[in-house]
């Protein structure tokens, strides 16, 4: 089951059936993007929905994670972490923007990414993931919630002590102007539901969604579900986007 709640959204007029369908054939690219100690592997139920529906699906190893090369003691900073996310957005084709979805510490790399490229991103959409404020420091998020590091899978870094995530580098102008969706894992015991909607609250304009019986890792409790809002969420910035008649 899913719940949705929307903040700041504004009446329009009712949309043909004729953009509903065109909607629907809608194809997107989901780039997704995991959380610390984990790599692309854990979100292969999604990616594999995902794609058997007809979408474009980018499942990336941050630094030093999954299948990557290297160690994480010799990954420089949370830059160079976040590298792979940030070169994959910075290559695409003039046009083409992708939704990003980020899991757990995973949302930080996409603040960066929304930071430097906000024009180039369809969509960010936080799935039960850090979501910094504009205007703060990203650590901030975790110095308030540090639990994460006893589900550790691989040795990681958090980079408390990194330039990027001490200084106020996410502005309103870029990185609070790109759509921004929270999905809450409503039987998460790692981040409280209340947690998230409070990091949801830090930034004005974030639509909500509640995933029901979804734990910290809904790739794998709700693959399913997760995947279907993800599309449902795609879906929505298109229509909105087009002519009204």
């Amino acid at each position: 089951r899913v719940t949705a709640r929307r903040r700041q959204r504004v009446r329009r007029p009712p949309v043909s059936s004729e953009m509903e369908s065109a909607a629907e054939r809608q194809q997107h690219h989901f780039i997704l993007v995991h959380g610390n100690c984990h790599g692309a592997w854990c979100w292969y139920r999604v990616a594999a929905a995902l794609s058997s529906a007809g979408h474009r699906v980018t499942a990336l190893d941050m630094a030093a994670c999954g299948t990557g090369p290297g160690r994480a003691e010799e990954v420089a900073s949370f830059e160079e972490y976040s590298r792979p996310l940030i070169d994959a957005v910075d290559a695409l084709p003039p046009g083409q923007k992708p939704v990003l979805v980020g899991h757990s510490f995973g949302g930080l790399s996409l603040a960066l990414a929304m930071e430097r490229y906000p024009d180039k991103v369809a969509v960010a959409v936080f799935v039960s993931a850090a979501m910094p404020a504009a205007g703060k420091p990203m650590m901030q998020v975790l110095e308030q919630d540090l639990a994460l590091a006893k589900a550790m899978v691989r040795p990681s870094r958090w980079f408390l002590s990194d330039a990027v995530m001490k200084g106020n580098v996410l502005t309103a102008e870029r990185y609070g102007s790109v759509r921004r969706v929270y999905i809450v894992a409503e039987d998460d015991a790692t981040w409280s539901t209340e947690f998230q909607r409070r990091m949801a609250s830090w930034n004005p304009g974030t639509e909500t969604w509640g995933l029901q019986e979804a734990d910290h890792m809904p790739m794998f409790s709700k693959p399913r579900e997760l995947s279907e809002v993800l599309v449902e969420i795609a879906q929505t910035s298109t229509v909105e986007k087009r002519p009204l008649i």
